[in-house]
C-alpha cells in the first residue's frame, strides 16, 4: 500500500507512539531462545569479497567534513558525493586523491544523513525523513523539492541509497519502526523503507527489515561468519535492544545485495534481494571509529566513510576480491 505524502501529518503519530502500541503478530516473534535448531534452517552459503580490516586506500578528510553522513557516487561513477549532518552542502569528492572539489549549498543548515545520485538528481534526506530533490546541482538553473513523509525524528532515518530494480529510493531507520507494533517487537528490529522517485510516495510496509531472530539465524547456519560466539553474546535476546543502528546503505552493483553499516557496535549486515540476512562482521574500532556512510563503484570496489570521532574523519577503499 502506497502512503501519499500529504498524509503525512495524520501518520506522524505513527511514528512516536509505536512503542505503545499492541501487536496481533507478537507471539510470532520469539525473543525467548537464544539458538535455532539447525534442522529448522538452510546454510547459508555467503562469502564476503573485502577484507575490511585492511583498507587498499585511505583519504584524510579537511574539517569541514569531520562529521560526514553520507557517501554516493555520481552517474558515472567518477566522483563521490558527500553530506555532513550540520551543513545542507553537497560536497564533491576526488575518488581517487580523496579531495573536495566542489561545493554546492541547496540548503539551510540542518540534520542531513544521506545523500545518493539518481541520473541527474541528487537526493538528501534529513534524520526527520525529510527528503529533498536537488535538479542541476551546482548549475544557475538549480532546483530544488522537499518531500516531508509520515517518518518523523523517532525513526531517526540515517541511511539512503538507490534501488534500480524498483526504483525507490531505500531509507534505513536508525530509530524505531513506524510498524504499530509493540515494544516487544520493535525493540529488536530496524526497517528500511522505500520511496519512490516517480510517485514521490513512500510505502508503509518496509521494503526490508534486520530482526534478531534473522540474526541469529544466520549465525546459526553461515560457514564464512568469524567470532560467532561473540556475535552471538553481541546480539543477545538478554540485551535491551538489538544492538544494531543503521547509519548507512548500499547496493552491491553486480550481486544486489544489500549492505547496511551500522556506526553502533561497529557491524555490518549484509541481506540478499529476498531480505535475508547472509553476513555478519564487527569492523575494527581502529579503523572504522564512526562509519556513517557507504558507497559502491561500479565495479564492487567499496568505499566506506567514518566521521573524525576526535582524530581525522577518513574515507576508507577496499577493493573487491574476485
Amino acid at each position: 500500500m502506497k502512503i501519499p505524502i500529504l498524509l503525512f501529518l495524520a501518520l506522524t503519530s505513527c511514528a512516536s507512539n509505536s512503542i505503545l502500541l499492541e501487536s496481533t503478530n507478537q507471539d510470532q516473534f520469539n525473543v525467548q531462545n537464544d539458538s535455532i535448531p539447525s534442522s529448522q534452517v538452510e546454510n547459508i552459503d555467503f562469502e564476503i569479497k573485502y577484507n575490511l580490516k585492511e583498507p587498499d586506500q585511505e583519504f584524510d578528510l579537511p574539517d569541514i567534513l569531520e562529521e560526514i553522513s553520507g557517501l554516493s557516487f555520481d552517474k558515472n561513477f567518477e566522483k563521490l558525493y558527500a553530506v555532513q549532518d550540520e551543513k545542507g552542502i553537497i560536497f564533491i569528492i576526488n575518488k581517487t586523491t580523496g579531495e573536495i572539489e566542489k561545493e554546492i549549498e541547496f540548503h539551510k543548515d540542518g540534520d542531513y544523513e544521506g545523500i545518493e545520485v539518481v541520473g541527474d538528481v541528487v537526493y538528501v534526506v534529513k534524520s526527520t525523513g525529510t527528503i529533498y530533490e536537488v535538479k542541476n546541482a551546482g548549475k544557475e538553473d538549480q532546483e530544488k523539492e522537499k518531500y516531508n513523509l509520515f517518518l518523523s525524528r523517532e525513526n531517526d532515518v540515517e541511511g539512503l541509497c538507490f534501488d534500480e530494480e524498483s526504483n525507490m529510493l531505500l531509507m534505513a531507520c536508525k530509530g524505531v519502526p513506524a510498524t504499530g507494533e509493540s515494544f516487544e517487537v520493535i525493540r529488536y528490529k530496524k526497517v528500511v523503507y522505500g520511496f519512490d522517485i516517480e510517485t514521490k510516495e513512500i510505502d508503509s510496509i518496509p521494503i526490508y527489515d534486520v530482526q534478531l531472530d534473522g540474526i541469529h539465524k544466520c549465525l546459526h547456519t553461515s560457514s564464512s561468519i568469524k567470532d560467532t560466539e561473540k556475535l552471538t553474546d553481541h546480539f543477545s535476546y538478554d540485551k535491551k535492544d538489538i544492538n544494531f543502528n543503521p547509519s548507512a546503505i548500499a547496493i552491491h552493483p553486480l550481486t544486489k545485495d544489500i549492505y547496511i553499516l551500522s556506526s553502533a557496535g561497529k557491524t555490518l549486515i549484509v541481506l540478499n534481494t529476498k531480505g535475508e540476512i547472509i553476513y555478519i562482521e564487527r569492523l575494527n574500532k581502529k579503523i572504522h571509529r564512526q562509519p556513517e556512510g557507504i558507497a559502491f563503484d561500479k565495479d564492487g570496489t567499496l568505499y566506506i566513510s567514518n566521521e573524525a570521532k576526535g582524530e581525522t574523519a577518513k574515507i576508507y577503499r577496499f577493493d573487491y576480491q574476485k
